[in-house]
């Protein structure tokens, strides 16, 4: 016992010393330009989040890191492109989970993302939010799900992908609470909400990312939350689970993946580099200001179970819920 604190002081300055290390490696990363995919349009979740961390590793690296959107096909066409390039770690992408644990349930592909991808970083998470536009008369999901059964075949919903959550929350709601909204989806959240806020759709099941600020404005409506517990961020909008939907739970992590053919070394460098950019105090406070819920560090081998978690939960959902494109 009396030299349990001059253990625990030893361990603490090893780790400190390795931390140290460990910076110079992760700058290490690479001395030429990085290329960053986004497999969807400029403004949405995405694509705010690969420009924060394009910005912040530009700076650290000193060298320039270019944002590339790629959108269409529900990630395949940014995948496809991340994969066709060579597995040096100067092609990286930001993306959400969904885009590798969702969308392949019902979408073939030429590549298994499951096998193909190695996530690097996790840096934060949106949860789903049902919005609509402000001149929908129901004021509150009882009434919306009353309204959507007294006009059969006349509403939908909008999604920013088919075959994502987005998708999935409005099957699972609709056949739980009896409704036949039609799905319309799109290539990237900022196209669907134009449409929602428009009013040409009434309702979307979007990332709370990119409805945060429009609901904040008061150009839509918010219904429910996807999620077990509220949202910090929207502490007065109850959740699905409290209305009596369970099911619809949903979030996403956005962060950085790659090619599974990067070399391990060269991966933990670019993990090491995100995470240091990510913490940035400029940085969090940004993502923070736009509706990401932090996340821990996690190692490579941790994101990747937890990656192959996710894809099991949903495709048992498409499965019970007969999910199709």
């Amino acid at each position: 016992m009396p030299n349990h604190p001059a253990r625990f002081l030893l361990r603490r300055a090893t780790l400190a010393a390795l931390l140290t290390l460990a910076m110079p490696a992760a700058m290490a990363w690479t001395a030429k330009p990085v290329r960053v995919l986004v497999p969807a349009p400029a403004g949405g979740t995405m694509d705010v989040m690969a420009r924060l961390l394009a910005e912040q590793l530009s700076a650290d690296l000193g060298q320039p890191v270019v944002v590339d959107n790629k959108p269409g096909g529900g990630g395949a066409i940014a995948i496809n492109t991340l994969l066709a390039a060579p597995a040096d770690g100067l092609t990286v992408m930001v993306t959400a989970t969904n885009v590798l644990t969702e969308v392949p349930q019902i979408q073939k592909t030429p590549y298994d993302t499951m096998k193909d991808i190695r996530p690097l970083a996790a840096v934060g998470r949106s949860r789903v939010v049902l919005v609509g536009a402000p001149n929908l008369p129901p004021k509150d999901l009882k009434s919306l799900i009353a309204y959507a059964r007294a006009n059969p075949g006349k509403l939908s919903f909008a999604s920013y992908s088919a075959g994502t959550a987005s998708h999935y929350a409005g099957a699972i709601l609709n056949q739980e609470a009896g409704m036949d909204l039609q799905h319309v989806p799109f290539p990237g959240s900022g196209p669907a909400l134009a449409q929602v806020m428009g009013g040409q759709i009434p309702l979307m099941y979007d990332g709370m990312v990119t409805s945060l600020p429009m609901i904040r404005a008061g150009k839509l409506r918010p219904y429910a939350v996807a999620s077990k517990t509220r949202s910090p961020l929207l502490p007065q909008v109850p959740t699905f689970a409290e209305q009596g939907y369970p099911d619809l739970d949903f979030s996403n992590w956005v962060g950085v993946i790659a090619s599974a053919q990067v070399p391990p070394d060269v991966a933990q460098r670019i993990q090491g580099a995100v995470y240091k950019a990510a913490a940035n105090p400029k940085v969090r406070q940004r993502l923070d200001a736009l509706g990401y819920e932090p996340m821990p560090a996690q190692s490579l081998q941790d994101l990747n179970q937890s990656l192959h978690a996710e894809f099991d939960r949903n495709a048992g959902i498409v499965r019970t819920f007969h999910i199709k494109p």
